[in-house]
């Protein structure tokens, strides 16, 4: 029997989980960082909640005695990836990291590149008044002392209460979302500039070409650096690997 973690966080690790719950030969356990409050139901075992850092996540791997371990986390959940990766490097087990692939500039697109929300919301200044915010509750902050520009901050769960907000609306929702409804939006709000997070995917990507078809610039923060390791591109990918993985285990007799 292989014990199979999973780190999620976007919608591929609920797809892994899925795909591999009842494989016979294969235990898995998803582990959810916590931060949305009503999060997709899953099979198998699920835990909620940090690790505690890498030694932690060490920890963790050597008491429930994980056999493998996928990274399926959010694009932009680069500490979790980073602890993962020195954590099986310390137990010594295989991982693997499930990266969509970005989303990529087109001819028609009016993008800024910036490398994080506070290179956005730098750039946001004199330049933009009213702005689809879509980067999550998380770091919505960052963007409270833009008081000239009015937001409409869309996320699936609304912010803490302690949290300081920029001037604007808050719209919780959950993709995936559709092109009608994400041109409608714009429209109705009188969107100029969208801020996004190159997430990669298919969820929510219909408000990029909206913003294509109306014109309407994007600021769009790139992804930071994954560890070095083992990458797949997408979920059937990621089940390849572990079929080869079981196959392995059951001919060393496990």
């Amino acid at each position: 029997m292989l014990r199979v973690l999973i780190l999620g966080g976007i919608g591929d690790a609920v797809e892994l989980a899925i795909k591999i719950a009842n494989i016979p030969g294969i235990e898995v356990i998803t582990s959810l960082a916590g931060r949305t409050r009503e999060p997709a139901n899953l099979p198998g075992n699920v835990r909620t909640g940090g690790f505690g850092g890498v030694r932690g996540l060490t920890n963790y791997l050597r008491e429930m005695q994980i056999d493998l371990l996928i990274d399926a986390t959010h694009p932009f959940a680069n500490q979790i990836s980073e602890n993962a990766a020195a954590a099986t490097q310390e137990v010594g087990i295989p991982r693997l990291m499930v990266i969509r692939p970005p989303w990529e500039k087109l001819e028609d697109d009016d993008w800024l590149e910036v490398e994080d929300n506070l290179a956005a919301a730098t750039t946001l200044a004199n330049r933009a008044k009213r702005v689809f915010l879509t980067i999550g509750r998380q770091e919505i902050g960052t963007f409270a002392h833009l008081q000239e520009i009015w937001f409409l901050m869309r996320m699936i769960d609304p912010p803490n209460t302690d949290v300081i907000i920029p001037p604007g609306l808050i719209l919780c929702d959950r993709g995936p979302f559709n092109l009608e409804n994400e041109q409608e939006i714009l429209l109705k709000y009188n969107i100029d500039t969208i801020v996004s997070k190159n997430s990669g995917g298919n969820a929510t990507y219909p408000k990029i070409i909206a913003a294509r078809k109306l014109g309407i610039k994007v600021v769009m923060v790139n992804r930071p650096p994954v560890p070095p390791g083992k990458q797949v591109a997408d979920v059937d990918s990621a089940c390849k690997w572990l079929f080869d993985k079981l196959d392995i285990s059951l001919q060393n007799g496990k």
